[in-house]
């Protein structure tokens, strides 16, 4: 007699020793991506904008080096994280933010909040400095400036890749005439020459560079543009970015900003800056 097959006397299916195996494979590649990037993650490099004293500007003793109140308040960072923090001059503010997009620089020491910046790197809160971002003028100028509508149909300036908070960011593009400078210098020249009516940027930053310059007849309308914080942001690509780094410098930053530190760093830059810059 013949026996004929039957499915259901055939052998068992193995769906199950094959789903076992291949999710014990995920499982340990999760964990050795893991135990890599920790191996990995042995120092970090923080950059900044290089034109933007007190906080940070490029030491001109070591070209390679940032110097400055954010620079200062990295190494208050390192001290309590065990981790070194080498703060770096990679280039202009725009090659920075480049830099941080590839994973080339791990963070920045002060970078306002924005959309776009949201794609390529996490913010940490608080924000461990509040800046105002007010309107300059000559002296001579009939400007009265209370309002962003009251710059409508003015000549503005501002440096490539700044920014004064997304909601001014939008209003600006939709409303307003402002051309971009790759420098705060050559925007401060250009207004004092009257190649624009206006100038959007950082009080402390700016007096310090009308002190540098020696420019006379440039003055601050008082009502601000934008108050904002600068945070301190991780790149995406860093081999640091794990949740256990960022819970880390998380803690280390709210230990630090309680106590109000970055604000006699400021004041102890300032005279660096004015003694360097004579």
């Amino acid at each position: 007699m013949q026996v004929q097959y039957h499915p259901r006397l055939a052998a068992p299916r193995t769906d199950s020793a094959f789903f076992f195996r291949f999710f014990l494979a995920v499982f340990l590649s999760v964990i050795a991506h893991f135990s890599f990037a920790a191996e990995s993650c042995k120092s970090l490099i923080a950059t900044g904008n290089p034109e933007y004293p007190p906080y940070l500007w490029r030491d001109p003793l070591h070209e390679t080096r940032l110097i400055g109140a954010n620079a200062d308040f990295m190494q208050l960072l390192a001290k309590e994280l065990g981790i070194a923090i080498e703060t770096r001059y990679v280039g202009t503010w725009a090659r920075v933010q480049e830099e941080v997009k590839l994973g080339r620089a791990d963070l920045v020491a002060g970078a306002f909040l924005t959309l776009p910046r949201l794609e390529y790197m996490d913010y940490f809160h608080p924000a461990f400095r509040e800046t105002k971002s007010v309107i300059w003028t000559r002296s001579d100028s009939t400007l009265r400036y209370k309002k962003w509508s009251d710059l409508a149909g003015k000549r503005g300036l501002t440096v490539i890749n700044n920014s004064f908070g997304e909601e001014f960011d939008r209003y600006a593009r939709e409303s307003l005439k402002i051309a971009s400078v790759p420098s705060v210098e050559q925007a401060l020249k250009m207004l004092n020459l009257s190649r624009a009516d206006y100038l959007i940027y950082e009080e402390d930053p700016g007096l310090a560079y009308v002190a540098k310059m020696n420019i006379s007849g440039i003055k601050t309308i008082s009502a601000a543009v934008s108050n904002e914080g600068l945070h301190l942001t991780l790149s995406h690509k860093s081999v640091c970015n794990t949740a256990e780094m960022r819970g880390r410098i998380a803690k280390a930053l709210y230990k630090l900003t309680r106590h109000d530190v970055v604000s006699k760093l400021i004041e102890h830059n300032i005279e660096l800056w004015r003694r360097q810059a004579r």
